[in-house]
């Protein structure tokens, strides 16, 4: 712990502890491996980059507080995505999602994110459903994830699946929060289309 002091004000900031990372790490593994399986669509690439980008979190930031980890994992998450991407074969492909991601229409306010809910990260909608109909619905959701163009899929995952607020995920992703909604309206928009098309009527 250390104390910021400024003009009249006294800031106490409680650095985590080893403990703190742990907790986090483990909290997170399973939704880290998820997003990095939609967007390489390999199991044992997605772990590798999953695991090295918790070793960057652990080296780099370990001792932030743990207030900080969701949005710092998930920058270092994104950009350990981005790395393998230019790393791989598969670079043109990359390149050409990210330009058909150029925006038509000026930046949305609105973002459909703010009125859903996920409640333990299990990507359920917000009525309730019998055990069956939820994992139908998960498996659909996850199946259409898979197509998204990838800044739209990260936006509609950080937002969503991992609770960060349009701030946090416009830090983790290097854009605004104007880009953000955006890329979580589409994501949104998309997704509804995907799953009416299976017989699913969102609320």
């Amino acid at each position: 712990m250390f104390v910021l002091v400024a003009p009249h004000t006294i800031k106490v900031i409680k650095l985590s502890s080893p403990a703190d990372l742990s907790l986090f790490l483990s909290s997170v593994e399973r939704r880290a491996f998820k997003q990095a399986c939609f967007a390489v669509r390999d199991s044992h690439v997605a772990l590798d980059i999953v695991q090295e980008a918790m070793l960057k979190l652990a080296e780099k930031y370990g001792d932030k507080p743990a207030e900080e980890f969701p949005m710092l994992f998930q920058r270092i998450l994104q950009n350990t995505i981005r790395d393998h991407y230019r790393r791989s074969t598969v670079r043109n492909a990359w390149t050409s999602l990210f330009s058909a991601l150029q925006p038509k229409n000026q930046e949305e306010e609105f973002d459909p994110l703010d009125v859903l809910e996920d409640k333990d990260n299990q990507s359920a909608p917000a009525q309730p459903q019998s055990a069956f109909q939820q994992k139908e619905l998960i498996a659909y959701i996850e199946e259409a994830l898979t197509d998204l163009p990838a800044r739209q899929r990260e936006a509609f995952l950080m937002r969503y699946w991992e609770g960060l607020d349009t701030n946090e995920t416009a830090a983790a992703m290097g854009c605004t929060e104007g880009s953000v909604k955006t890329h979580c309206s589409r994501a949104t928009h998309a997704l509804a289309v995907a799953l009416k098309a299976k017989g699913v009527e969102l609320p």
